[in-house]
């Protein structure tokens, strides 16, 4: 499932190639349905492209709107969440995709009557079908078999999509399945006799040299010809490109054979063993990297005393980085687009700048970047009209458009998906979800498309997607959730920025738009309202990613953490200095990726005392923190007493500012931490 084939995006700058003049396969994944929300977002860009004026110029990404989305899907997968969503925001907004549900009865092994109501998705979905006057799709009912009425179907079908932007469902039924599923089961483990001759007779190959024969276009003789040669084709290249692939593992094998042959003639041969690995690598006649690789770790633990073992060893080391390499790189950018490369630069403030509510500060900056980068679009519930719930976009709309800044249904799955296709077809969308608590319904085509493009691909494509949400410190269970460890662990691959107020937001916005990379940014939910000094320089204000930043200097503790709990640490801080206690309080900023100048180290070898505190459960984004200062930065060696992590409790919070107070740390709990590590 990994062998999804797709075509380059990108060259090897990350600068988006001639999309809009050759044919693009987008990279799959293996899920279920995933699929589908992305399609929404690669069919979405050709709307905009239409009809968002800013954006005609770029011809190369788009030749006014005409491109049309393919996406398929199983039948039994448009069960799925994903499938039901995305047609229907699909309907909605009226965009150029077009549906082929392949359906050959059974999902797996269960029948579709187990599966879909009324044992169709055509008829189930036939109050969506768009009438005069209405939004909506188009519904096609084709047979598998007929090739001369699907072409018939799809030629004005696809036309009609590529005109109106009206999406189409193709429901291609009586698909027969020469093989099961996988090649762990077989078909008539579960079908009946009678489907297995049916499927026989009107097998889908069969009908269509029926029809060749028919319609004179080729004799039988002929065909047989052409199928001989096709198969005799097929298994050339196979044996071709299999030997393709061994090559330079089989040189690999070669060199390692000659350093332990050299070894031998050393006299270096334990018992016979060292003959033994050799003659069983050179004997494996399909060697895969890791054979040549546990043989040289296998020989290098019988020689590693002998002075002669250094070529071995070298050669060993090599290969492990060329293997870093192959199967461990690109999880992000590492190139110019590479957003860690982007240098920080300092916020500014002109004389007299005004002191304004934070929000007021994020709304000047969108402004002006909507003023001078017509790439970016922004989209999410309640963005448009009302300039989102804490006015971050007010009056926006009106200003730069309702195509470039809008609403969107209540459907997070879809709202991630039209991100990452729009990001695909080379625009800068932000993509908000009001709260960091849903983004557990986005979190699916986060982690496996988004977070994972890039590696997938080898940088070959790529997904500038900024998704901005908030989340800390607030009243309540669920608008109030800082699930930080969740979000770590199933978004490698996504730069995580957790920004203390709304000036730092800035100035990771703008670090990001310079980079190619997805984002999440996590803005605090109660700082909306607080104040801010105005910057002079919005656009040009840069923070760097993985850049901790020590917004008090002490002597005697290192307080880690981001985000709200800073100033709950702060309040608990200036008790401390009155009782003589000096605490030094880093912003780590960003999470993903993680304090990479090893700030936090520094600071521990002067105070020689640690205490990570965050608002996440036990064992999240604290223990995360941990792990890379303790562990990664060998903070261990530099400590005086045992390093604490201060979380919230095991659930959600509870209601209320009682709730609040005693489900999270609060500024007693932190002060009574550090004067009991001061007493240790």
């Amino acid at each position: 499932m990994n062998s999804h084939f797709a075509s380059p995006f990108v060259d090897q700058d990350g600068n988006w190639l001639d999309l809009a003049n050759r044919k693009n396969i987008s990279a799959d994944i293996a899920p279920t349905g995933g699929q589908m929300p992305r399609a929404l977002g690669l069919a979405f860009a050709s709307k905009l492209f239409r009809h968002v004026d800013a954006l005609k110029s770029f011809k190369d990404l788009s030749t006014q709107g005409n491109e049309v989305c393919f996406c398929t899907i199983g039948d039994a997968s448009t069960s799925e969440g994903h499938f039901w969503e995305t047609i229907n925001a699909a309907g909605v907004l009226q965009v150029p995709l077009a549906v082929f549900v392949w359906d050959d009865g059974y999902g797996i092994s269960v029948p579709k009557k187990f599966q879909t109501t009324k044992a169709s998705i055509s008829e189930a979905l036939k109050g969506m079908q768009k009438k005069e006057g209405t939004n909506g799709i188009d519904i096609y009912r084709v047979k598998a078999w007929d090739y001369a009425g699907m072409c018939e179907i799809f030629e004005a079908g696809i036309q009609k999509i590529r005109d109106t932007h009206t999406p189409a469902l193709f429901h291609v039924e009586e698909v027969t399945q020469p093989q099961g599923h996988s090649t762990s089961g077989s078909h008539e483990r579960y079908k009946s006799p009678d489907r297995l001759a049916w499927e026989r007779e009107w097998d889908c190959i069969r009908k269509m040299r029926e029809w060749i024969i028919d319609n004179a276009l080729a004799a039988d003789e002929e065909l047989s010809d052409i199928e001989e040669l096709a198969k005799q084709k097929v298994r050339d290249k196979r044996i071709s490109a299999w030997q393709v692939f061994l090559e330079p593992i089989r040189q690999q094998v070669n060199r390692a054979a000659e350093l332990i042959d050299k070894l031998l003639q050393q006299g270096a041969n334990d018992h016979g063993q060292l003959q033994k690995l050799k003659s069983d690598l050179v004997s494996n006649r399909e060697p895969l990297r890791r054979d040549v690789m546990k043989v040289l770790h296998q020989a290098l633990l019988l020689v590693e005393h002998l002075p002669q073992a250094g070529e071995l060893k070298y050669f060993y080391q090599e290969l492990q980085r060329q293997n870093k390499e192959f199967f461990n790189s690109h999880l992000y950018n590492e190139g110019a687009k590479s957003a860690l490369k982007v240098i920080g630069t300092k916020v500014e403030y002109a004389a007299g700048s005004p002191t304004v509510n934070a929000f007021e500060v994020l709304n000047k900056y969108f402004d002006a970047l909507f003023s001078t980068n017509k790439k970016v679009v922004a989209f999410g519930e309640d963005l448009g009209h009302i300039g989102d719930v804490n006015q971050g976009f007010a009056g926006l709309q009106a200003k730069h458009g309702n195509l470039r800044i809008f609403d969107t249904g209540i459907r997070e799955i879809s709202i991630m998906g039209q991100g990452i296709g729009l990001a695909m077809r080379g625009l800068r969308p932000i993509a908000e979800i009001q709260y960091a608590d849903y983004l557990l319904y986005g979190l699916e085509p986060l982690s496996d498309d988004a977070a994972t493009l890039h590696y997938r691909t080898k940088g070959q494509q790529s997904c500038p997607l900024i998704v901005r949400t908030r989340g800390h410190r607030l009243e309540g269970i669920w608008h109030s959730g800082s699930p930080m460890g969740m979000l770590l662990h199933s978004l490698r691959g996504v730069f995580i920025c957790v920004p203390r107020n709304m000036t730092q937001a800035v100035g990771m916005y703008n670090t990001l738009l310079q980079g190619n990379d997805p984002a999440l940014m996590i803005e605090c939910l109660n700082g909306y309202r607080l104040k801010e000094k105005l910057p002079s320089n919005l656009l040009e204000f840069r923070v760097p990613l993985g850049i901790p930043e020590i917004i008090k200097e002490g002597e005697d503790i290192t307080i880690v953490s981001y985000g709200s709990t800073l100033r709950i640490i702060e309040e608990a801080a200036a008790t401390l200095e009155r009782q003589g206690i000096s605490c030094e309080i880093i912003d780590v900023q960003t999470l993903l990726p993680f304090d990479q100048p090893q700030t936090i180290l520094h600071s521990l070898q002067k105070t020689n005392r640690i205490i990570f505190i965050d608002e996440d459960v036990p064992g999240g984004a604290a223990a995360y923190m941990f792990n890379k200062v303790m562990e990664e930065q060998a903070g261990y060696r530099w400590l005086d007493v045992a390093p604490r992590t201060l979380t919230g409790k095991d659930h959600r919070p509870s209601y209320g500012s009682d709730g609040d107070y005693f489900s999270k740390p609060n500024t007693e709990s932190i002060i009574d931490e550090i004067r009991e590590m001061m007493k240790e």
